[in-house]
């Protein structure tokens, strides 16, 4: 039979090329392939929650004769099938497992230098799949159509919509019209989320992974000692595959797990949308937008060629917009010539480290700033905008200087060291 296979489909042929080719075996590497682990999970949950889900507002009676949303009536029923509310529960957290590993594999991407070239499409690739997961979680925001999911999707709805000339078209293209109260934007937002922001992760995972196997992996350190010039790692099959089946059954135990016992979002306790406003703080990856948004005063805002330049904006758009144009343009600003096929340390490169431990201060102290009501209802000075603003612009630059400092003393005579000792090409 395999021989029969083989002629017709040159399975050997497949097995020598692809599945034979080494893999670095490094914890850090896993960080990409958990993320696909979450991707793939958050299908198959998906695809259960979408067999259940109806995407409609349509009044519906439930049977205790209360009327609710269709949509808000299917999620209700879905709790009460047996796992269902646990099926939806693993569906939750690993949307946040995802932009979680996604967001520290790019991390590791940055601080090794694997950007540079000849990298960069495949940075940008990572970037692009990383922003696609936040968006396709922000569609699903909405979909539950209780008073917390309508009151977090509407502040989504207010960034989109606060672009100047563009913004309306924007929202129409999102929503389906004004949110809420059209009646188009679950059924937009649920194709979105169910269909096309989907097929746009699958082609980008696969395009992400082409590049990977034809530019070959990046390798720790210490493999330019042990096997300088080739690949040190284990093949894709058997070793790297029973690995990779490990992590994935590891994967599904512990998500299972902490869907069980932290049922996520019981909109029960929300209630069907009402003209009341509940306490609502978006997800740990939209808080730091959101502490922005808390910070900037509503008297900032002003007019540009007709437009209104809304605080909404500035803090949605513009300063979330400058952090994705730098991560766009490094590596092509970067194009210092290391050895491309091994990661850097961090310790060699004291600005980017500096800089980049300055930029997750920040999202720190933007987080911190999304608790702003809190801190005032608890009398704390961290409910003072001045002291905010300080949080937000002092501390990571100060964060920056002083690891900047710190790192270039502490291993830059080091490093240099280290560079002196290396064999020279031609020695």
């Amino acid at each position: 039979m395999y021989q029969w296979l083989d002629e017709r489909l040159e399975i050997s042929r497949l097995y020598h090329k692809f599945l034979r080719k080494a893999f670095p075996v490094h914890h850090s590497f896993f960080l990409g392939e958990i993320t696909l682990f979450a991707f793939i999970t958050l299908v198959l949950t998906g695809i259960f929650l979408t067999l259940n889900y109806e995407p409609s507002i349509r009044p519906t009676e439930l049977p205790d004769g209360r009327t609710v949303p269709a949509a808000y009536a299917s999620v209700l029923y879905i709790d009460s099938l047996p796992f269902g509310a646990v099926i939806r529960s693993i569906h939750h957290w690993s949307a946040h497992i995802m932009i979680a590993a996604a967001f520290l594999h790019m991390l590791r991407v940055l601080l090794s230098g694997a950007y540079k070239k000849p990298r960069e499409l495949n940075w940008l690739v990572g970037l692009g799949l990383l922003g696609l997961a936040v968006v396709t979680a922000f569609t699903g925001y909405a979909l539950p159509y209780d008073n917390y999911a309508v009151t977090a999707t509407r502040i989504g709805y207010g960034i989109g919509a606060s672009i100047p000339w563009v913004g309306p078209t924007v929202a129409q293209i999102m929503f389906g019209g004004e949110f809420p109260g059209s009646e188009m934007a679950i059924p937009r937002l649920y194709s979105l989320h169910v269909l096309w922001l989907p097929l746009t992760l699958i082609a980008l995972i696969s395009l992400h992974m082409v590049i990977m196997i034809k530019q070959k992996h990046t390798q720790p350190k210490y493999a330019e000692r042990i096997a300088p010039g080739k690949i040190l790692g284990v093949p894709m099959y058997p070793q790297q595959l029973v690995m990779m089946s490990i992590v994935f059954l590891l994967y599904l135990a512990v998500v299972s797990f902490i869907g069980g016992v932290f049922i996520a979002h019981p909109i029960e306790a929300f209630g069907p949308p009402t003209p009341q406003t509940p306490a609502v703080k978006p997800d740990w990856y939209f808080l730091w937008i959101y502490g922005i948004l808390q910070v900037i005063p509503s008297e900032w805002q002003f007019r540009l060629f007709g437009a209104l330049i809304s605080p909404e904006f500035l803090g949605g758009v513009v300063v979330p917009g400058i952090l994705i144009l730098a991560a766009v343009l490094l590596p092509f600003v970067d194009t210092r010539s290391d050895k491309q096929r091994y990661l850097e340390l961090p310790s060699q490169h004291p600005l980017r480290t500096s800089v980049t431990l300055g930029v997750l201060v920040f999202f720190i102290m933007a987080t911190l700033a999304g608790y702003k009501i809190d801190f005032q209802q608890a009398g704390s000075p961290l409910g003072d905008n001045r002291v905010l603003w300080v949080l937000l612009l002092v501390v990571p630059a100060v964060t920056t200087l002083v690891s900047f400092v710190l790192i270039k003393n502490l291993y830059g005579a080091k490093n240099e060291a280290s560079g002196q000792l290396e064999p020279k090409a031609g020695d």
